[in-house]
């Protein structure tokens, strides 16, 4: 799948340590604050998740753009140290 990764970090530390985090994991970076990836594994990401929350604090934020999740486009939030996922559905295909 598709993976976009938008950080906007509180600290220089989380900065350089998701930074040097994300190319372990296939990303190449594509913007000042945006890395891409486009062969990662659900069961990468799951890991990455988990190596983000260790290296986050409450300051941090950071947004996951995945495609294609089920034929959609998941925005996965880390904010205040909690993950929140969106699911963004195209209105014209009847669920399945």
């Amino acid at each position: 799948m598709f993976v976009s990764v938008a950080c906007d970090m509180g600290s220089e530390d989380s900065r350089s340590a998701l930074y040097n985090l994300l190319p372990q994991y296939g990303f190449e970076r594509v913007q000042k604050a945006c890395f891409e990836c486009s062969s990662l594994t659900e069961q990468r990401l799951s890991s990455l998740k988990r190596d983000i929350d260790r290296i986050t604090d409450s300051y941090d934020t950071i947004r996951l753009y995945q495609y294609p999740i089920e034929g959609t486009l998941a925005i996965t939030v880390l904010k205040n140290n909690k993950w929140r996922r969106i699911v963004v559905r195209d209105p014209s295909r009847p669920r399945e």
